[in-house]
């Protein structure tokens, strides 16, 4: 039977029809002696007197082994039943007194089926996850350090040039430290964002949107850009509005991010065609692009944070190398998913979906 309730009842059960047991044959055994013992003297003349003081000591004998019996079952039962309950909680404090000591790599021992096994299960689960996002927040602070490193040495070189008189402080270079300025002030924002998206108060506010009418907005805003670097942006969306549950503010930032991406790696006279569709109870937003794609073995690590899929173009981009991280962030808390198709060389399709 499953479950401490069951097993204690079933230990108290056992218990209490062990002193029942016990107390009968007590009771039989002692009655059964002290008739024999009167019936030898009243064969010698004894009177009812005898046989009421058999009586009574059959009875008083009787309830002084059944004490003394009872105490000792109830204590080898209390002490087998604590031993079964103590082992595996014991087992779980040290668990956690050596989690407390940074030990998160320590698991304890899931023995049985109930709800102590149940505890166990959960404080390993809880041990594995305290180990995942402490190996995250190491990552993630170690990609900070890296990516403040290279802007905060060239603004550093540039000003101690300057200051010692190397350089004139001429319009070309102050505009690059400001341009490091963007940088840095950029990389902020987008970690306060995932911050944010991090912590259990964030919210998004959700009403009925057109689709289609923020997906036109965001083309529009960025329209000008893809036209100065001389590439196509085209737009098509359905005749009717494509409604969906959704924050117009958050699906405007992830348009812009991803309509960013596709002019960033979209070369002179290439093509991006942003396509809203309705099928299959879902709406989808796709971007297309002409660009120089992303190889299969790196597909699988576009969403994560800080990862670049050419090096060698790295901060010259502009980007904080968080823009997709946020992306797939703000579209699961719409309870949507993107999904990216590639091939080096001849470009890229995100899909971006929505609940219908």
């Amino acid at each position: 039977m499953r479950g401490l309730y069951a097993r204690f009842a079933l230990v108290f059960i056992g218990l209490a029809c062990g002193i029942l047991i016990m107390a009968l044959m007590v009771l039989l055994v002692q009655a059964h002696r002290h008739f024999m013992m009167y019936q030898q003297q009243a064969a010698a003349g004894a009177d009812m007197v005898m046989f009421n003081a058999h009586l009574e000591q059959a009875i008083v004998q009787s309830v002084v082994w059944i004490a003394a019996g009872g105490i000792v079952l109830a204590a080898l039962a209390g002490l087998y039943a604590a031993k079964r309950m103590a082992a595996p909680l014991m087992a779980m404090k040290a668990m956690a007194v050596r989690m407390a000591g940074g030990e998160l790599e320590a698991r304890t021992e899931v023995r049985g089926n109930d709800e102590l096994a149940d505890l166990a299960q959960a404080i390993n689960e809880l041990a594995a996850q305290l180990e995942k996002q402490e190996r995250l927040r190491k990552t993630m602070t170690a990609d900070v350090a890296h990516e403040l490193r290279t802007p905060l040495a060239t603004l550093k070189s540039h000003m101690e040039a300057m200051v010692d008189g190397v350089w004139e402080p001429t319009q070309v270079r102050l505009a690059t430290c400001h341009e490091e300025v963007e940088r840095l002030s950029h990389l902020v924002g987008d970690l306060e964002q995932l911050t944010q998206m991090d912590s259990p108060h964030f919210r998004l506010r959700l009403q009925t949107e057109d689709l289609s009418a923020i997906a036109a907005q965001s083309v529009e805003t960025v329209k000008a850009a893809f036209a100065q670097k001389k590439v196509a942006l085209r737009f098509g969306a359905p005749a009717q509005p494509v409604l969906v549950q959704a924050d117009r503010r958050r699906i405007g930032q992830i348009l812009a991010n991803v309509l960013s991406n596709a002019w960033k790696y979209t070369p002179s006279g290439g093509q991006v065609e942003v396509t809203v569709e309705q099928a299959d109870g879902e709406v989808r937003v796709v971007v297309a692009d002409t660009g120089i794609g992303i190889s299969s073995e790196e597909l699988p690590y576009v969403f994560e944070r800080f990862y670049r899929t050419d090096k060698s173009r790295n901060r010259n981009t502009g980007g904080s190398g968080i823009g997709l991280t946020i992306v797939r962030r703000l579209t699961e808390a719409h309870g949507g998913r993107i999904e990216i198709d590639s091939e080096l060389g001849r470009g890229t399709e995100a899909r971006i979906c929505f609940p219908g």
